[in-house]
Order: C-alpha cells, then structure tokens, then sequence
C-alpha cells in the first residue's frame, strides 16, 4: 500500500496529504448551503461549494496516488484517516422538507463519517471519481434499494443498514465466520421517540411505517462479538473492515460506527466520528479497551467491504 501519512502517533491528528490539501481554502469557503435538482440523477441533493472542494481535491489525490490499483480496504483507511480533524455534527442527515441526499464533509457523525469513506473508496476503485459519481455512490449505500422516496426510504437503523448493503453487494458479513452469537433487535425507538425525530414530529403519518419496518428487522436474525470475547477474535479483524458496536440501549441496535484500523502496536483500534472528542480520530484505546470502557457498548458486527467489481443492476 502507498502510505500518504505516518501513523506512529495517534494522540495528534494524523498526517495525511489528503486533509493537508483539503484544508486550505477552509478559512476562505463560504459554507452557504443550497438545493440543487439534478436532472441526469433525477434526486435532489444539499450541498455546499466546500463540500465538491473537498470531494474533487480528495479524487485528485487517490488518483495521483494510483489508490485506485490498492485493495478497497486500504483505499478505505486512507479516504478515513484524510478526514482526521473533522468536526462532529449530530443528526447530520436532518433537514426540512422532503428527503434529499444531504452532503456535509466539514461535519460528520459517525454513520456519515463512514458512508462518505465507503463511497469515496468505491468511486476511487471504479474509476469513476466525478463529484456526481460520488453523490450516486452515496446515494446507492444510504437509501433502501438505493433509491430516494422519501424519509422512510433512508436506512435509519444500521442493522438495516448491514441487510441492504449485503444484499447489494457492497459489504460482507464477517461476524458469523468470526464464531458470532447469534443475536435479534427489539427495534422501537424511532416510533416511541418521534419527539427525538424532527420529520417524525412534523409528519406523524410516517410513524406506521417506521413501525413496520422496524418489526422487520426485529424478525431477522444477526450475529455479533461480545466485548468479552473480542479479544480473542481480534485477529480476524482487518483494517478497513466496518465495525458496527451493539448497544443495550433500549429498542435500539447500532450504537457507533467506525472504522477498523491496526496501528503500530499491532492491536485494532477504531477510526471514527467521535461525539466525546468532537471530531473524526483514531482511538488511543484498542478497540477492545474502547469497548469496555461503555457499559452501553455490548459487542461488535464486523463488515468487509467488498471490491466493486460485479455490481447489482
């Protein structure tokens, strides 16, 4: 792999040639948000002039770089740790009116932290690095079928999330061959919290149907490591593989999100939007530490992500 960063140091944000670009126009950049109709895609997006910026200078960069020849999921780590030093945003996705795909690369949580790396990573690898390859790159991982009609089609929960990148293609469940236990959601927070939701609030109608998919995925079974037992597995994780951490938080499923990475001391750690730190970093803590240090934290999903090569229709 071509290395664009060195990784010694986790306790200051990374060097990477990738954000060192991208930060210059930072200060200049006026991050004035608009709609735009995109007839050739036929979806509406929110995006902002530094949000292409960035995206076309990170393209610039993988391409220079020859990514495009690396394994998927060191093109992941790479896009990932460009994005080091990123503020966090909570409910980054939540905007009036009707359901658009929302960009922001200058605010991440954790879940759009780790859609933009995986899109951006599957564009490098196709060669298809346009800022419009890049909005229906996200737009197929972010929505159901990878079509936007309306709220209910975005995929709120991530175990749903899992299910229908799977399906598509885009990643693969590792959990299983890992030894995982099995393990079924009681998904009903989103219905009994639509206060905690500004469309659900505005739109009670939708409500039902949230209600009916979550019984859906409250039906499947999945697979997960508990933290205990993470140590042991450890080995079996790769860097770039998605690391979905299980929660015992009530009628919910995925609590975050992150990136594997291996660091120098040969442990895993997680690559993520973090909300304590208020911005994307590698975690000083293993992954395994990280994990035990939440009691709401109760184990790990584990996704490879799969070289674009056969694609769905």
């Amino acid at each position: 792999m071509k290395t664009l960063f060195n990784k010694s140091n986790v306790k200051e944000p990374v060097p990477n040639l990738f954000r060192d670009q991208t930060s210059k126009g930072k200060s200049f950049l006026v991050c004035l948000f608009f709609i735009i109709l995109s007839v050739t895609n036929n979806f509406s997006q929110i995006y902002s002039e530094e949000d292409v910026e960035i995206c076309d200078k990170k393209f610039q960069i993988a391409v220079k770089a020859y990514l495009k020849d690396e394994p998927i999921s060191d093109v992941v780590v790479e896009i990932g740790e460009s994005f080091i030093g990123t503020d966090y945003l909570a409910h980054a996705l939540e905007e009036d009116g009707d359901e658009q795909l929302v960009i922001n690369l200058t605010g991440l949580d954790c879940t759009t932290f780790v859609e933009n790396c995986l899109a951006m990573a599957r564009c490098v690898k196709q060669g298809t690095t346009s800022f419009n390859d890049y909005l229906e790159e996200l737009r197929f991982i972010r929505y159901r079928d990878g079509v936007i009609d309306g709220y209910t089609s975005r995929l709120h929960y991530f175990s749903d999330w899992i299910t229908s990148n799977i399906a598509k293609g885009v990643v693969e469940d590792e959990t299983l061959q890992m030894c995982g236990e099995p393990i079924k959601f009681d998904l009903d927070y989103m219905s009994t919290h639509p206060d905690s939701y500004e469309q659900l609030d505005e739109n009670p109608d939708l409500i039902p149907i949230i209600k009916i998919q979550e019984e859906e995925i409250s039906s499947r079974i999945y697979y997960y490591i508990p933290k205990e037992e993470f140590k042991s597995k450890e080995v079996f994780v790769n860097s770039g593989d998605i690391i979905a951490v299980t929660t015992t938080v009530e009628g919910l499923d995925i609590g975050h999100v992150g990136i594997a990475v291996k660091m120098d001391d040969e442990r895993i750690h997680l690559l993520h939007a973090s909300s304590p730190n208020t911005e994307v970093h590698i975690t000083e803590l293993t992954l395994e530490d990280y994990l035990m240090k939440y009691k709401r934290h109760s184990g790990v999903i584990v996704l490879r992500v799969l070289e674009p090569t056969d694609l769905p229709d």
